[in-house]
C-alpha cells in the first residue's frame, strides 16, 4: 500500500515504474477501458521481456507484442472480436515462437487473483479439468477433494508486479471511478504489488465520493490524467471505441513492416498530446457523441 496523499505523476514517470521482465496485468477488456496511453508510453521507453496477464484483450496486447515488448502472454483471448478478426501481431508471434503463449481462462485467472488477495497458497478450479490448458501451465497441480473425493485442478496465487488500469475519473489520491463491467480491474488492484492508473479526468475527492469509489486510492501508487487515455478503445460513458482507427491498426499490423510503420506514425513520433493531435479533434469529438441518439452510435460502426 502507498500512503502518499498526492499520487499524480507524468505519464513518462509512471510508465518508468514498469521494469523489463515484470509481470504486467492489463486492465479493461476487449476494446473497452484499455490502458492505451500507458501501453504507448511503454513502447516509447523500449520496455522488453514483459509477461502480460489479462482476461480478453485486443490492441493493447497486440501492440506490445508487435513492438517486441512481450516474452510471455497469459490471456484467455487476444483479438478484435467486434468485427475486425484476429490479432495479427499476436498470431504471428505465437506461430513463430517469439513469445511463450500461456493460454488461460478468465475464471482461472480470477481464482488466482483471489488466492493472492486471500493470502492462501492455492485455490481449486473445475472448469479447465479435461482440457489442455493445464499442459501450458507447469505451476498448476491436482488434488483430491477431502470432502467429495473429486480430483480438481489447483492453481497458485497470481501476484502481478504491476497492474495498469484506466478509469474515466479519479482524484489525486488515486481513488478511481469506473463503469460496469469492471472485468478483473478490482482484483488486479487487490492482488498486484503496484497499481498505475490513468484517468480521462482528475476531479476533487468529493466528486469521486459522490459517484462512488470503485478502487480506493490506497491500492494505487501513481495516477496520471490523460484525456482519451484509452483511445482507440472506449471509456464509457465518455467515448465509444474508434472502429476506424482500430481498422487502420489491424490492417497495418498484418505485416512486420506495417506494424513498424504504424508505431512510427502513431506512437514513436511524439507524446500523448501529439497523438491526440494526429487523431484529430473532430474524430475525438465524434466518439463522444454516441449518447446523442441511436443513429449517432450506430453511425460509429458504419
Amino acid at each position: 500500500m502507498f500512503v502518499d496523499s498526492d499520487k499524480r505523476m507524468s505519464l513518462a514517470d509512471a510508465a518508468a515504474l514498469v521494469h523489463d521482465g515484470d509481470v504486467v496485468a492489463l486492465g479493461g477488456g476487449l476494446s473497452a477501458r484499455l490502458p492505451m496511453a500507458l501501453v504507448r508510453e511503454l513502447v516509447r521507453q523500449g520496455r522488453r521481456d514483459l509477461h502480460v496477464v489479462g482476461s480478453a484483450h485486443s490492441i493493447d496486447v497486440d501492440m506490445l507484442i508487435g513492438a517486441g515488448a512481450v516474452s510471455v502472454c497469459e490471456e484467455s483471448y487476444v483479438g478484435f472480436e467486434q468485427d475486425l478478426g484476429l490479432a495479427p501481431a499476436y498470431r504471428r508471434a505465437a506461430e513463430e515462437g517469439t513469445i511463450r503463449v500461456k493460454e488461460s481462462c478468465c475464471v482461472t485467472i480470477l481464482t488466482q487473483l483471489r488466492a493472492a488477495s486471500m493470502g492462501v497458497p492455492f485455490l481449486p478450479v473445475r472448469g479447465i479439468k479435461g482440457t489442455d490448458v493445464p499442459r501450458l501451465h507447469s505451476e498448476y497441480a491436482e488434488m483430491t477433494c477431502p470432502f467429495t473425493g473429486d480430483v480438481l485442478v489447483v492453481v497458485p496465487p497470481l501476484r502481478p508486479d504491476v497492474a495498469l488500469l484506466h478509469a474515466p475519473m479519479g482524484d489525486a489520491r488515486g481513488n478511481l471511478v469506473m463503469e460496469q463491467p469492471y472485468v478483473l480491474d478490482e482484483h488486479f488492484a487487490q492482488a498486484s504489488r503496484s497499481v498505475i492508473a490513468t484517468v480521462d479526468r482528475l476531479v476533487d475527492t468529493d466528486d469521486v465520493a459522490g459517484f462512488g469509489v470503485t478502487i480506493p486510492g490506497h491500492f494505487v501508487r501513481a495516477i496520471v490524467e490523460v484525456p482519451f487515455g484509452a483511445h482507440p478503445a472506449s471509456s464509457y460513458p465518455g467515448y465509444a471505441y474508434d472502429r476506424r482507427h482500430m481498422d487502420t491498426y489491424v490492417k497495418a499490423a498484418r505485416t512486420p513492416e506495417g506494424m513498424g510503420g504504424y508505431l512510427q506514425e502513431w506512437v514513436l513520433s511524439g507524446d500523448e498530446s501529439e497523438y491526440r493531435v494526429r487523431v484529430g479533434e473532430e474524430s475525438l469529438d465524434r466518439l463522444t457523441s454516441w449518447t446523442e441518439s441511436d443513429d449517432a452510435w450506430k453511425e460509429l460502426f458504419a
